[in-house]
């Protein structure tokens, strides 16, 4: 009687808001016939039915699962709500990729695959307690706390965008607004609030990428705007550290690409704000996976998922 081979790979997903991206990965984090290809505008089902089409065109023999990132909340039912693709209040996007591969599907939040990718092969490598703050168009962690992802009573926790910050904005009752609106910390120092903090200063609005080569050309007004940011998520990961007490905070991002004119006023202010303790045992680093970590966290929690209802499995 001849077995049938071990299943060796995960087809791994990581889908945003502009693009997706796909690879199988092996139960060492070997990443494997990587492909990117853009979501669908029109969201809701072309976006499922794009990312099922990218699944299914990897190689499929010896795949096991399947594990998602998605931009939004992964409910514990597979279903997701993604604010940022239309349509996706309450997708079955676990139910639907399980009738189109045939495979077990596991689906997570991007910030919780993010952390979980940099503590399997990344930045936290080995770490129990580690925090993952992804600073681009929004802001949003992922949260590893003895090893156990932090997920909260609704699946929300991780939403630090809307964490309260003390800055000189709260004196402008309009700014203030905004700042309600939009969710505090991200009004201050996600990429759309530092451009339009850009805007109010010298009536120019410019990228984060532009303000960080105005800076490097001594432009003064770019590096206080970016100081400010800076500062604000600084506030922040001191607020973090104080509650969560990480060994590592793991900085991800398009922001993070200013470098030191952001990272160097947010390592002060998190070395001035959090607890002295807490403060002297973090280490802040910069992800070592880069676009990868949201796939191998997929990976990686998706090949936990099938061993836990293997054992479970072995036990009944």
């Amino acid at each position: 009687m001849t077995r049938s081979p071990r299943p060796a790979w995960v087809l791994a997903a990581d889908l945003g808001g502009t693009k997706i991206a796909v690879a199988r990965v092996s139960r060492a984090g070997a990443v494997r016939d990587r492909r990117v290809l853009p979501t669908p505008r029109e969201g809701g089902e072309a976006v499922v039915a794009a990312l099922a089409a990218a699944l299914r065109a990897l190689p499929q023999e010896g795949a096991a699962g399947v594990g998602v990132g998605v931009p939004g909340l992964a409910r514990r039912d597979g279903t997701v709500w993604a604010p940022n693709l239309a349509g996706w209040r309450r997708q079955p996007l676990a139910k639907r990729l399980r009738a189109a591969l045939r495979l077990p599907v596991l689906v997570e939040s991007d910030r919780n695959a993010f952390i979980a990718g940099e503590a399997w092969r990344g930045a936290a490598r080995g770490c129990q307690d580690a925090v993952a703050v992804i600073v681009g168009t929004g802001i949003g962690a992922g949260i590893l706390i003895g090893g156990r992802l932090l997920r909260g009573h609704g699946e929300l926790a991780g939403a630090v965008g809307w964490m309260v910050v003390p800055t000189a904005a709260f004196a402008d009752p309009k700014l203030a607004a905004a700042m309600r609106a939009r969710g505090c910390l991200e009004f201050l120092a996600a990429g759309p609030g530092i451009a339009e903090a850009a805007e109010r200063r010298d009536r120019r609005r410019r990228d984060v990428k532009a303000l960080a080569e105005r800076a490097r050309r001594g432009d003064t007004a770019a590096r206080q705007t970016l100081a400010e940011a800076g500062e604000a998520l600084g506030f922040a990961l001191a607020n973090l550290v104080s509650t969560l007490n990480p060994r590592v905070i793991v900085l991800a991002g398009g922001v993070t690409g200013a470098g030191a004119w952001i990272l160097g006023p947010a390592r002060r202010a998190l070395r001035r704000w959090a607890q002295p303790l807490a403060a002297r045992q973090v280490r802040l680093s910069l992800s070592r996976l880069g676009a990868d970590a949201g796939l191998l966290g997929a990976a990686r929690l998706a090949w936990l998922k099938l061993a836990n209802e293997s054992q479970q499995k072995e036990n009944s």
